[in-house]
């Protein structure tokens, strides 16, 4: 697999290493989450934060992406680093969980997770948004009679209405998150109105409690889709659609997921809020 360019990735070191690596993914926007990157650098993680769809010599839309671009990151990562882990918001996060349950890693971070493998779109073609060896994942398809009532439209009722679809294709699509052996942190909104992620998530950790799996879940009823975390400013860009939540919302569960970020990878607390300028 080729490596990427300078331009689809951006690596950011710690000035003092906890032993931490992160794998670090965004979602449909396909922008490389270098704010985020410095950030978790400054608390001592050596931080790989990739464009994984739309760069040079990749798959123009999250359609049959390869699972082994992330295996081949988080194996070169293993070399500077006792404790792996991969942080992903909504498509990233389906990525790292799709991930984690085929290659080994310490900790999962899923912001806005999803429980199943979705189809996306190329050139008319519908097919998986993943591949394993050459052969796409089983994947849930879209009802092709929804119809958005909302402007920007709200797809959350897409995804729940394709859910409903076909049983046995969202069964076979399930992510075997339980079969994770690292840490699992979900973080999700009740106010999403891109998917159903606090659903998601509550799924995801029941199928891992279950099997006795370690997974702390981190919600708050008012915030979307994209949390802020401690020090960020709100994302820009990305396809036009509603993300529900309130700034002060999505703040505060930013608010609540840090500590248990900070803890799950193992990177320093002791420090003040990050800061970009």
């Amino acid at each position: 697999m080729r490596p990427l360019s300078d331009a689809d990735r951006h690596d950011a070191i710690p000035a003092q290493a906890t032993g931490t690596a992160v794998l670090l993914l965004a979602g449909s926007s396909g922008r490389v989450e270098r704010e985020r990157a410095e950030m978790l650098a400054d608390r001592g993680a050596r931080v790989a934060a990739i464009r994984w769809f739309g760069g040079d010599g990749q798959r123009p839309t999250p359609h049959e992406v390869p699972i082994e671009l992330f295996i081949a990151e988080l194996d070169g990562l293993r070399a500077d680093a006792d404790h792996v882990a991969i942080v992903g918001t909504s498509f990233g996060a389906e990525a790292a969980l799709v991930t984690a349950t085929l290659t080994a890693v310490d900790a999962v971070v899923a912001i806005a997770p999803s429980s199943v493998v979705w189809g996306g779109l190329r050139d008319e073609e519908w097919s998986s948004h993943w591949t394993f060896h050459g052969a796409p994942l089983p994947w849930v398809s879209f009802d092709p009679s929804w119809s958005p009532s909302t402007d920007p439209p709200s797809y959350r009722g897409l995804y729940e209405q394709s859910l409903r679809l076909a049983p046995s294709v969202t069964a076979a699509a399930r992510i075997r998150a339980e079969e994770i052996t690292g840490e699992v942190l979900l973080v999700a909104g009740g106010d999403d109105q891109v998917w159903p992620s606090e659903r998601f998530a509550a799924e995801i950790a029941q199928a891992r409690i279950t099997a006795g799996r370690r997974t702390t879940v981190i919600t708050h009823p008012h915030a979307g889709h994209r949390l802020l975390l401690p020090g960020e400013e709100p994302a820009e860009g990305g396809i036009r659609m509603a993300r529900g939540g309130r700034a002060d919302a999505d703040a505060e569960l930013g608010q609540r997921a840090w500590p248990e970020l900070l803890r799950v990878l193992r990177l320093r607390d002791d420090l003040p809020p990050f800061t970009s300028e």
